[in-house]
């Protein structure tokens, strides 16, 4: 496999496809940044210590997500000016970019850090969950910063067609994290802190590691003296889209994390049920959320060059791909929902598997919504319409949320009331995506052209 790939060449579906591959496998392995978490403090720790760290994902994704966006934002400007040739602007973009990203992150850190207790109140945590969560937040949070250097180097990469070597950083670090895991849980007792220690001392290793990559190989992205300078039209068009981006995002995961504090009110048994499952979502459909920012890589680059018809065959391409691919991994999730459980929960904790399974059958079915989702917002992003993305996620979260509240709060329903509406905010938002690209396709054609 090429380190560098020119989406614009060859054929559309395997261009694609061969280039979202290392970002499916990296961010499976990402995963295992939690996963490993989870799989050692479930069988080890008990269900408190797997209710405290699994919640605690939920808002990690949340607080990762806001990085990730304004990153993925700018990752698009990154790919249009590759595709132009237009090394220039790219340098300054970088430096520009990744100040104003750096300094957000480091206002993050320090927010999290002042504000922990009043997060977990919010999240309604049990008291019983209470310490143990926020033992394994106090150090999770160090890993902030660590986590936006990894992804802004790896959305650079990408950028320029070098999906391949983000993955090596991130297998690397996963193993890293499994070992540590094993090291400070099983033998040093470390509990839950060990857990969120091993975590970060991955992510250091990532960042460290994709830092040196782009310094050692990819010199000519790096802004030299000319590019270090401020251009207000390129911090607006920055801030356009890795704020938009960002919001969409994080308005994404919000409204998971509104989810994640109804399911908290249940109790132990559906928070470890949950925190299990959303594991489970992670890897399954994880392959349809990367190809989805692989297709808007894709269409960015393409912009850039002027390829409107190959775009056109791009979005076909995509979307029947992505939905065959949904189809056959719910079939897969929804039959083997119990083996998949007792990976993550010992076959004696019967209440929380069975809460699990029924989860993962009710939102499994309809890993087609999402997929479809995912090439939505990657194609608004890459014609240089991120806010519509945003109102597809607040179509899809605003329904989550609001069917989850109402529909739990009926006795007869229930907490599967809140599983229910996870697939009904996606089928909507997928109705409105579908809508608007018909009603104004020829406009989105146009902006399609250089």
């Amino acid at each position: 496999m090429k380190l560098v790939q020119d989406l614009t060449k060859g054929s559309v579906t395997g261009t694609m496809l061969l280039f979202s591959l290392p970002l499916i496998l990296g961010n499976l392995l990402q995963q295992f940044y939690n996963i490993a978490d989870t799989l050692i403090v479930g069988k080890y720790l008990g269900a408190a210590a797997l209710a405290a760290v699994g919640s605690s994902y939920a808002l990690m994704v949340f607080l990762n997500s806001i990085l990730l966006g304004m990153c993925m934002g700018c990752g698009v400007l990154f790919s249009i000016c590759w595709g132009r040739g237009d090394l220039s602007a790219l340098r300054q973009k970088v430096y520009l970019s990744f100040l104003s990203i750096g300094l957000f992150s480091v206002l993050l850190t320090a927010a999290v850090f002042f504000c922990i207790d009043d997060i977990l109140r919010w999240l309604q945590v049990p008291q019983e969950v209470f310490p143990l969560m926020r033992n394994y937040l106090w150090y999770i949070f160090y890993g902030i910063i660590f986590t936006f250097i990894y992804n802004y180097g790896a959305s650079l990469l990408r950028a320029v067609g070098n999906s391949v070597v983000p993955l090596f950083f991130l297998g690397a670090a996963a193993l890293l994290n499994i070992v540590l895991d094993i090291a400070l849980i099983l033998y040093f007792d470390m509990g839950v802190a060990g857990a969120a220690l091993a975590t970060v001392a991955a992510q250091l290793a990532a960042a460290v590691g994709i830092t040196a990559y782009i310094f050692l190989r990819f010199p000519q992205l790096l802004p030299d003296r000319a590019s270090r300078c401020f251009s207000g039209l390129a911090v607006r068009e920055i801030m356009r889209f890795s704020l938009l981006t960002c919001m969409q995002q994080s308005v994404m995961n919000f409204g998971i994390l509104m989810v994640q504090g109804l399911v908290n009110s249940f109790g132990t048994v559906i928070m470890a049920a949950f925190a299990a499952a959303v594991k489970i979502d992670s890897f399954a459909y994880m392959p349809v959320q990367d190809f989805g920012n692989a297709f808007s890589t894709f269409i960015a680059q393409n912009f850039g060059a002027g390829k409107l018809e190959r775009i056109k065959q791009g979005i076909r391409s995509a979307f029947i791909t992505a939905i065959s691919f949904s189809l056959f991994v719910s079939v897969l999730v929804c039959v083997f929902a119990r083996q998949l459980m007792e990976i993550f929960v010992d076959s004696s904790e019967t209440a929380i598997i069975q809460a699990g399974v029924e989860y993962l059958w009710i939102e499994g079915s309809f890993y087609c919504g999402i997929g479809c989702l995912f090439l939505f917002y990657g194609l608004y992003r890459a014609v240089k319409m991120p806010e519509i993305s945003i109102v597809l996620t607040v179509i899809s979260l605003g329904t989550r949320v609001a069917l989850a509240y109402l529909l739990s709060a009926v006795p007869a329903i229930g907490v599967l009331g809140i599983w229910a509406a996870i697939p009904i905010g996606w089928f909507l938002a997928d109705a409105a995506g579908w809508l608007y690209y018909r009603k104004r396709r020829a406009e989105i054609a146009r902006m399609l052209m250089p």
